[in-house]
């Protein structure tokens, strides 16, 4: 495969996402589970080792961008996380997982959008540059 995820549009680039999120995820023994309708913010639902239960919300991206997930649909809770996945032409995707209380202390890299007064939803973001990304690859390893 040469990596040349342009040729891919939205929906297929967030499907592919999908799937190779859930993939990675029962390939470290977990139970995945598929919501039929996306209705509520939550793409599957993962059961850990512990009968723990975990609601994932997918992003993905081609290149380095800001992603957001509307507050309406993302309400921080313990067993809520984002799974961000960034596809760069050339190279294998990177994969994230951010528990949705890491927004609790915003930062450069994570931020609270309240858009008072103004047309645009709250929302909660991430920003992907090479600078921060190069930085999210240095605490994955």
């Amino acid at each position: 495969m040469d990596k040349n995820w342009e040729r891919l549009n939205h929906l297929q680039v967030g499907r592919y996402a999908e799937y190779l999120f859930k993939i990675n995820l029962v390939s470290y023994g977990l139970d995945v589970y598929s919501s039929e309708v996306d209705d509520h913010g939550i793409d599957f639902v993962v059961r850990g080792g512990d009968r723990r239960y975990f609601d994932i919300q997918v992003k993905s991206i081609r290149g380095k961008k800001y992603i957001f997930f509307p507050k309406l649909k993302f309400e921080i809770r313990d067993n809520l996380f984002a799974a961000i996945i960034v596809f760069i032409k050339g190279e294998d995707p990177y994969f994230f997982m951010i528990p949705s209380t890491a927004w609790l202390t915003p930062n450069a890299l994570l931020v609270d959008r309240k858009y008072e007064k103004l047309a645009s939803k709250p929302e909660y973001g991430l920003n992907i540059s090479q600078k921060k990304l190069a930085a999210f690859r240095k605490v994955q390893h």
